[in-house]
């Protein structure tokens, strides 16, 4: 009874080491981006938190940027209504810090598609254009014609939002510039008539495992999953933040700042896993390149390859242990 009672306070105080020093902690790849106040394909595939801001609201560009989020993503398309379009876009291009965020531009077959391409084009010759483009309403062809548009230093992230688009989803990843898939959950539950249920939304765990398949076949970095539309509870956050980290997501849209808390915290491993993921490696440590056991199981490569995962993510190294060796 002591031994199990002194696990569980070893697995509190793992996640609590853990989570003060990553929580409020981008990845390395995302904090050397957020140094240097630009985005680079690396650290958009590392961003656990994509953050809208309306493009309507050039005052909260700066406060976007300054709120802890891994990326942000100027909006031009849901959040600007249609009478406000064309002077959103003078806003976003005039802002002098473009090159740090993404822009969500409005969807191709739009009145406002050709004008937001071209603006970031524009922005581009002088140097000045962002570092990303969201596509929304993203499907094979959309995603090419966008991708043949864009210069080769911006990074397309193709919003997964309707049925054509999840049937496309394999050649979306494939195509140049993408560098990170999106998926659009509420334009895509509207589409296909869904009734997503929260947490779980087992509704729409096809199109979500569809994402995450076609990223890691396409080389991609793990997709990023919906937004939570509940903001006054950040528990809610998590808890779906986590859902999709379980399903293979590698980030989350979020639509306010209170809800990046609970999504870099749902993006890091517990402290039970990392508990575990500690066991795993003492265990291939000791067997000294042999056959490891742990609780009776043989451990095979994948599972200490996840046990490697695992301590890496928790900025924890594994001890000399290789993933090739020790079991």
């Amino acid at each position: 009874m002591r031994e199990e009672k002194t696990r569980e306070e070893k697995a509190r105080e793992e996640k609590a080491q853990v989570e003060k020093a990553q929580v409020q902690n981008p990845k390395p790849a995302a904090a050397a981006d957020r140094a240097a106040g630009t985005v680079t394909a690396a650290g958009i595939g590392a961003a656990r938190s994509v953050l809208f801001v309306p493009g309507s609201r050039p005052d909260r560009f700066a406060k976007a940027t300054a709120s802890g989020a891994d990326l942000v993503v100027i909006d031009l398309e849901d959040a600007v209504g249609p009478g406000g379009k064309d002077e959103a876009r003078e806003s976003v291009v005039a802002w002098p810090h473009l090159t740090g965020v993404a822009v969500r531009i409005n969807a191709a077959g739009t009145d406002w598609y050709e004008a937001d391409l071209a603006a970031v084009l524009a922005a581009h010759a002088t140097g000045k254009g962002p570092a990303a483009v969201m596509l929304p309403k993203a499907d094979a062809v959309t995603a090419a014609a966008t991708a043949a548009a864009l210069p080769a230093e911006v990074a397309l992230l193709p919003l997964i939002e309707s049925a054509r688009g999840v049937r496309d989803a394999d050649r979306i990843a494939e195509c140049d510039r993408v560098v990170r898939l999106v998926f659009g959950s509420v334009d895509y539950a509207h589409d296909i008539a869904a009734t997503p249920r929260p947490p779980a939304e087992d509704e729409l765990l096809y199109a979500r495992s569809v994402l995450v398949n076609s990223s890691r076949a396409a080389g991609l970095a793990a997709p990023v999953d919906g937004v939570t539309l509940a903001l006054d509870d950040p528990d809610i956050t998590e808890r779906e933040a986590r859902r999709s980290r379980d399903l293979g997501f590698g980030g989350k849209l979020c639509l306010h700042p209170r809800q990046l808390p609970g999504v870099h915290r749902a993006f890091l491993p517990t402290g039970e896993e990392v508990a575990w993921a500690r066991r795993v490696a003492d265990a291939a440590r000791r067997s000294d390149g042999g056959a490891a056991r742990l609780d009776g199981e043989i451990l095979d490569k994948p599972r200490l390859e996840h046990a490697l995962r695992v301590l890496a993510q928790a900025g924890i190294g594994g001890g000399g242990v290789q993933a090739s060796g020790g079991v």
